[in-house]
Parts: C-alpha cells; structure tokens; sequence
C-alpha cells in the first residue's frame, strides 16, 4: 500500500512513524512535511489550501489511500478531490466537516440527536450589540468561540466580562462572521479520537490535553502544550458511554443528512456531574493527543485506516493497546502564540531522542544552510512512553532539557496532577 499524508506538523510526523511501522505500508509520501517527516517519508511540495492539488498529488505517486491531517484542507473539500480521482481517503468532505467547520452547525447536529452539550446561543455579525447584551445577562465564566476555524486558538473562557465582551467583537468584523456564546462546563477535559467509515464507530484511548499557554492553566489558548494518555481516573465506563450517547448517534446523524462521516471524529469532552459532555467537535487527529495515542496503538495503522476509508471498519477486530503510558510536552518559539518568533537554532534533539521511549516529533521547523531551526508557534513535540505515566512523564522531561533553543517555552505541568491523583472527578448527580 502506498500512503500520502498531506500536511507537516506533529500530528502528521506521528502519523507517519505509526504508518512506517505498518508493513503493509510499502511506499510512504507527507506533503509538504517537514524535517521530521523527511526521516521516514518522502517530501513533496504541495498547498494544503488547494483541494485539487491535493488530488493531484495523490494521483502523481500512485496513492492507495490519503490520510489529511489538517482541519483546513478538510473543510475546503480535499477529502472529497481525492475521491474523485478513485482514491481511498481518510478524512471526511466538505459537508460532514462542518461538524469542525462551523461550531454553530456542530450544535444543530447535537441538538437533532440529544448528544450532552453546553446551551449555546449564536450571534452573527449584524448582530454584536445583541452579544454584549447577552453577556450581560448571564454569570460568568463567559465562553466564547468563533464559529469558523481559528487553528485551536479560537476560543475565550473568562470570568472578566470586559474580556469576554472584547472576544465577541474581535470576532464580529465582517458579514458572514459568528460568535457562539455557552455555558461553562465544568469538570476534567477529556480528548476522545473515534475511527469511523460513515457506519461504524471504533474509539481509540482517552487522552487529556492541556490548551493554555502556561503552568496552572494561566494564559491565553493555544494549539495545545501537551498531552498524555491514558487517563487514570476515569470511570471504567467512560468510552462505552460516550460511544452510545454521543459518537455513535453523531455519527448517524451526519448519515441521515447524507454526510457521512468517514475519518477521525474527535469529540472534546467535559466530565460533568451529569455526564460526559461535548465542548467541541474535530474532524481529524488531535494535535498534541495524536502524539501519544498513536505510540500505545498496537494495530497496523495503515490498515486500520484504509478499512475505514473503505468502509470495512466492522469487520476490523477489536483495537489492542500496549501497556503503560505516553506523555508528550510541546516547546514552542518566543512570543508564541500572539507573535511566535522564527529562525532561533535547535539543538539537542539527537541526545534527547537517545533516551529510551522518546521520540522527538518536528512541528515547526526548518533547515536554514544546514541548521535547524524554528520555523512556527509550536516547534516541537517530545514524546515519551514509558511503563507508567510517572515514568513516560519523567523520560519527557527529561528529553526535553537536553534541548536548546533561544526563547523557548514549554509547560512543566502536563500530566502532573494525574501522576500526583489530584484529578477530581465530579460525582454524577
């Protein structure tokens, strides 16, 4: 089988070192990639905003099956281009990325089917003084989300109103924009990646990451600063539930609007005291959480993803995980997220990938006249797994000291409260 991923960040180098790994995978090609990628895969030049070329591309190296991991090119229709063309694609159309693409359209499809979700009221741009009329009116904390794509970054919780009240204009500038503004789900964030082929739902491991900037959840949102799995405290029943309550009927609903669903439904989720619920929806592999659920998957990835693609996902046997657990931590550029700096040199990631179990995953870097660089927000992302959580969290930390680069950032909490069994868990009401 020959692959294509198209895209070249974290998220993409891990996918193609799970792919590599898969010996069913002969021929391994991510587009545009990047310095990581180029280890165990081809690069080639490609404009992840133009669909046909994504197509294109795939029909040029006589693709098998395309795995897309950004949002963007998802929702501008490339899943789609490449099917055109005959070719297997994992990742779902322009229509059923919707549930991505507009935050607002992911609440109509939850409402349909009674998926748990917080209350939510939208606002268009014409109608910004109804906004802050709005968040008058309710308690704080105030939650506003962009309702289009915002790279991760497009969401505000706050208990300032004047902060609130500014992220609803910013994002009323011009006729097409919406805000969604809803309630505040309280409880632990959890991360829950589901394979699906427009039929059938095969959840991956929970993973939990960590969204803002600095050490005690303090700053402002990012892509993300880190992730581990599995997760410790939750209920035995947690993947059971949300598969029936939430993935699955989700799922069926994008069917019955004839927009199956084929690829990585991602449900972000608040463990509430009455249950799970859906604060987000994604339409492809998580960035950091794919970094440490795709080192403990067992399978063959490439197979797995191509059944999907296929619409074989039913008859694939049950997913195996390898013991133990995955902590990555992402270090990022100076000035990131507002104004992340580039061109600063790394160096250390050989050492740091010498200690067992890591692997350091390429985001954001470059080759400038033989040196790496740093070439976006998030540069890289070290990985760990290890026997036990306190291990794999301690062989990332590790890893991530021998690395170097001016100005850098990086969290030194992930994982630290389930290593420390301080995460609480609401009692269900």
């Amino acid at each position: 089988m020959r692959v294509l991923v198209a895209g070249g960040g974290a998220r993409e180098h891990a996918l193609c070192l799970a792919l590599a790994a898969d010996p069913a995978v002969e021929a391994l090609v991510c587009a545009p990639g990047n310095p990581g990628t180029a280890q165990v895969a081809a690069r080639r030049p490609l404009d992840l905003t133009d669909p046909q070329a994504v197509a294109t591309l795939a029909k040029e190296v006589g693709a098998d099956l395309v795995v897309i991991g950004p949002e963007a090119p998802l929702v501008a229709g490339a899943a789609d281009a490449v099917r055109a063309q005959d070719i297997a694609c994992f990742g779902p159309s322009a229509a059923a990325a919707r549930i991505e693409g507009s935050k607002a359209w992911a609440k109509d499809v939850m409402t349909a089917v009674g998926v748990p979700t917080a209350h939510a009221h939208v606002f268009p741009y014409r109608d910004l003084a109804l906004a802050h009329e709005h968040l008058s009116a309710v308690a704080p904390p105030y939650v506003v989300k962009y309702d289009g794509l915002a790279g991760g970054k497009g969401v505000t919780v706050t208990d300032d109103l004047d902060v609130a009240r500014r992220a609803v204009t910013v994002n009323l500038v011009r006729d097409g924009d919406q805000v969604v503004i809803e309630d505040y789900l309280d409880g632990p964030e959890v991360s829950l990646f589901a394979i699906s082929d427009g039929r059938t739902v095969l959840p991956l491991l929970p993973a939990q990451d960590f969204k803002r900037l600095a050490d005690g959840d303090e700053g402002p949102n990012t892509g993300g600063m880190g992730a581990y799995a599995p997760l410790p405290w939750l209920p035995d029943d947690f993947v059971d539930e949300v598969t029936s309550r939430i993935l699955q009927p989700t799922v069926d609903e994008l069917a019955r609007r004839g927009s199956p669903f084929v690829g990585l439904l991602y449900a972000g989720l608040a463990l509430t005291a009455r249950g799970p619920a859906v604060v987000e929806f994604n339409a492809r592999f998580g960035d950091p959480e794919t970094q440490v659920v795709l080192p403990l998957l067992q399978d063959p990835l490439g197979e797995l993803l191509h059944a999907a693609a296929t619409g074989r996902l039913a008859a694939h046997a049950p997913l195996r995980w390898r013991a133990g657990a995955a902590v990555t931590v992402v270090i990022a550029a100076a000035g990131y997220p507002a104004n992340p700096r580039t061109g600063d040199p790394l160096h250390g990631l050989a050492g740091a990938a010498d200690i067992d179990g890591v692997q350091v995953l390429h985001a954001g870097t470059a080759v400038v006249e033989g040196d790496l660089v740093g070439a976006g927000g998030r540069v890289l992302s070290v990985t760990a797994v290890g026997d036990s959580l306190p291990a794999a969290r301690d062989s990332a930390y590790a890893a991530v000291e021998r690395i170097s680069m001016p100005g850098a950032q990086h969290r030194s909490d992930i994982a630290a409260k389930a290593v420390a069994g301080e995460v609480a868990v609401p009692a269900r009401s």
